[in-house]
C-alpha cells in the first residue's frame, strides 16, 4: 500500500471541547483540534484570543473546566506539568530558561538526567552522564560545536537552539512551542522552524505552536487553527486559513499576509 493510500494513524494529540473560564469570563469555550505525528500545527489569533490559556491546558498549568485532553490515546487531562512532560510532552516557552553558568552540554545532560529521574546529583559527578546522548540532540540542533561554551555568552539565536534541544531531551511524543520565533531576527526565524520541521517529520513528534509572524505561520505549518475570543473560528491548511474572510476580519486584516498582534 502506498504511503498515500495507508490509513491515517491516530493523532498524537487529541483536544476535545475544553474550555476555561476566569471571573465569568470564557478564555477557551470549547476548543476542539487534533495533531498528527510528524506535523506542524499553527495556533494563531489576536491577542487575548486565548493561546496561551490553551496552551496551559495542554502543558498541565491549567485544570481545564471542561472537555478533554488524550496524549496518545492516554487521557492527561489535569495533570500536573511535570507529570504530563514524562507521559511526553516537551515544551519551548517565550523567554528562553537557561543556566547560563552552565555550558551548552551541561543544560542538556540537566534536562537527560531529570529525564531519567536523577536528582539532587552534585554535578560534578553528574558531568559524565548522559554526555553522548546530549552531544547527539546537539548535533541535531546544530549546536555541537558549541557544545563546551556557557550559555550566558550565546547570541540569542543560538539559545533557542539550545532550548530545542533541551525539550527534545524527554524525547516527546509532543512538543508545544509558545512563540518559538519571539526576538529573533528574520533569517534567524526561518532556520529555527524549518530545523523543526525537519526533526518533527523525521522523528514523528507532533507539534503545536503559537506564532504572530505570519510569514512563519504560513511558511512552516502543515495546518492552522485560529481562535478568537476563546472560540475556534478557523481550521484548515495554511492558504485556506488565509483566504477565510473570518479570520480576515478579525486578526489578519484585508490585505495582510504576514504581522503581529
Amino acid at each position: 500500500m502506498s504511503a498515500a493510500a495507508a490509513p491515517q494513524a491516530q493523532p498524537v494529540l487529541v483536544v476535545e471541547g475544553i474550555a476555561k473560564s476566569f471571573g465569568g469570563v470564557k478564555a477557551v469555550d470549547g476548543v476542539s483540534f487534533a495533531v498528527q505525528a510528524g506535523t506542524m500545527l499553527a495556533l494563531i489569533g489576536p491577542n487575548g484570543a486565548g493561546k496561551t490559556t490553551c496552551f496551559n491546558m495542554l502543558n498541565g498549568q491549567l485544570r481545564p473546566d471542561k472537555g478533554e485532553v488524550r496524549l496518545a490515546g492516554e487521557p492527561i487531562t489535569g495533570l500536573r506539568p511535570r507529570h504530563v512532560w514524562r507521559k511526553g510532552v516537551g515544551r519551548t516557552f517565550q523567554i528562553t530558561a537557561t543556566f547560563t553558568s552552565m555550558t551548552v552540554r551541561e543544560n542538556v545532560q540537566m534536562a537527560l538526567i531529570s529525564h531519567a529521574g536523577v536528582s539532587f546529583s552534585p554535578f560534578g559527578r553528574a558531568r559524565d552522564r548522559h554526555r553522548e546522548e546530549a552531544d547527539r540532540l546537539l548535533a541535531r540542533v546544530g549546536m555541537a560545536e558549541q557544545a563546551d561554551r556557557a550559555c550566558g555568552v550565546l547570541a540569542y539565536g543560538d539559545l533557542k537552539r539550545v532550548e530545542l534541544a533541551i525539550a527534545l531531551a524527554n524525547r516527546p511524543k509532543l512538543l508545544l512551542m509558545d512563540e518559538p520565533t519571539a526576538g529573533m531576527a528574520p533569517r534567524e526565524r526561518i532556520a529555527l522552524m524549518a530545523l523543526t520541521a525537519e526533526i518533527a517529520a523525521a522523528t514523528g513528534i507532533a507539534v503545536l505552536f503559537t506564532e504572530h509572524d505570519m510569514d512563519v505561520v504560513f511558511t512552516h505549518s502543515d495546518s492552522v487553527i485560529v481562535l478568537d475570543r476563546g472560540r475556534l473560528i478557523a481550521h484548515g491548511t495554511a492558504e485556506e486559513v488565509r483566504r477565510d474572510p473570518n479570520v480576515r476580519a478579525v486578526y489578519l486584516g484585508s490585505g495582510a499576509t504576514s504581522g503581529g498582534h
